[in-house]
């Protein structure tokens, strides 16, 4: 039998069970990036709760959108595993995570502007078995979108495509959708429309991963708050308790403590 010390054996550390005995969803064990001389994600533990909207907030290069794309598969870390829902993501492929149950919606749109909105909400489709016309029809509702489903992609406002972009991820059945600065650029209005949008998803008891810098609209979903710094968990906890927390306010908010 091998030893528990045995440093060839990998360890399976009770972070990592994601299945059916506990509620953690998401975790990461010791996960890091690193770029030449540069660690952008630095021994990170992460988890997140079946359900829960956790949003991912730091100063600008704290290694938010790295350790999205960790999650992703868009980059393989120099160490550590990532693990979902009972399985060991950490070698997959990208588009294996998104069969787990995973869905993305990166910073900037990536939908096909020559496309109708219909069109691009059936491309996700092809790869799976749903019901295309139900599928379309219960997504485009949820987007708030219908009367556009005809409309050319690149036609569309900002804010519009942003919600396209997130109805594609959706039209895939995610457990978990990761959202990378979803109101980047957005009007009040657009910004209250996505809130909404990810409160209804979350009522149906999808969990969210969501990086975002605009505090007012964290504060509208969140159930619980990351903050990275320098590529390392620096605090975690509710809203109040981050807002109110000097040293956060030092080196994100930009107060002196």
């Amino acid at each position: 039998m091998s030893s528990s010390s045995d440093p060839t054996v990998r360890q399976t550390p009770p972070v990592a069970a994601t299945g059916d005995a506990t509620d953690t969803i998401l975790a990461t064990q010791q996960l890091t990036k690193k770029f030449g001389g540069l660690t952008a994600v630095d021994t990170v533990d992460f988890t997140v709760e079946e359900g829960e909207i956790r949003c991912l907030i730091g100063p600008n290069g704290a290694g938010k959108s790295t350790l999205l794309e960790l999650i992703t598969g868009q980059l393989r870390p120099t160490n550590g595993e990532i693990y979902f829902d009972g399985q060991d993501l950490t070698d997959l492929e990208p588009h294996e995570r998104i069969d787990t149950g995973i869905s993305v919606k990166f910073q900037s749109p990536h939908v096909y502007e020559n496309l109708s909105v219909e069109q691009n909400l059936q491309i996700p489709l092809q790869r799976t078995d749903r019901d295309v016309d139900s599928v379309m029809a219960t997504t485009l509702e949820q987007i708030a979108l219908t009367d556009k489903a005809k409309m050319r992609a690149g036609d569309l406002s900002h804010g519009q495509q942003q919600r396209l972009e997130i109805g594609m991820a959706l039209t895939l059945d995610p457990t978990l959708m990761l959202l990378d600065e979803p109101v980047a650029g957005m009007s009040v209005e657009e910004t209250s429309e996505v809130a909404e949008l990810i409160e209804s998803l979350h009522a149906d008891g999808m969990a969210f991963v969501v990086v975002e810098h605009d505090m007012e609209f964290v504060r509208e979903i969140s159930d619980q708050v990351t903050v990275l710094n320098q590529g390392q968990i620096f605090r975690q906890g509710s809203i109040e308790e981050i807002e109110s927390d000097e040293d956060v306010r030092r080196i994100y908010l930009g107060e002196n403590a």
